[in-house]
């Protein structure tokens, strides 16, 4: 589940980039508002579900076990949502005024704080997923993880 979020992730920041190239194209258009929409949609409700996920299921049996370098990277991927959040804010600020039509084109700025966001994404998966998810799936058991997994489609409804 937790790599699945990870695909849908990808995929929400290649509709972020499409949606920039087809600014500079077309301005705001409608398919442009659309798609602004849905990656807000996205990293509105599922990211930050996703991020829960991870501090409650994944980070702290990682941080208990004591390894040095396991509970650096789990520090680092903690931070990294951190700040995943606050650059989030700045480029939902972007994307709200590209889904009202409100501006047709990206500024430097825009550019920027787009850059930002979408930047951390990249090394924080790859921690993710070469590292943070199997050294927690080594020490989860069957039953351990299909509670997870339910614990995790209970909060989502």
């Amino acid at each position: 589940m937790l790599e699945a979020c990870h695909e849908r992730v990808h995929r929400m920041l290649a509709l972020l980039a499409r949606l920039r190239e087809h600014l500079r194209a077309h301005g705001a258009d409608t398919q442009a508002q659309q798609a602004a929409r849905d990656v807000m949609r996205y990293f509105d409700q599922a990211a930050p579900q996703h991020h829960q996920d991870e501090e409650l299921h994944v980070f702290p049996p990682l941080l208990a076990q004591g390894d040095p370098e396991t509970v650096a990277v789990v520090a680092r991927l903690q931070q990294d949502h951190l700040q995943m959040e606050s650059r989030w804010g700045a480029a939902r600020q972007v994307l709200a005024l590209v889904a009202e039509g409100r501006i047709n084109a990206l500024s430097a700025e825009d550019e920027a704080v787009l850059d930002a966001f979408t930047g951390l994404y990249g090394a924080h998966i790859e921690a993710e997923e070469g590292m943070a998810y199997p050294a927690a799936r080594a020490l989860f058991d069957e039953a351990a993880t299909a509670a997870m997994g339910e614990e995790m489609m209970r909060r989502r409804g």
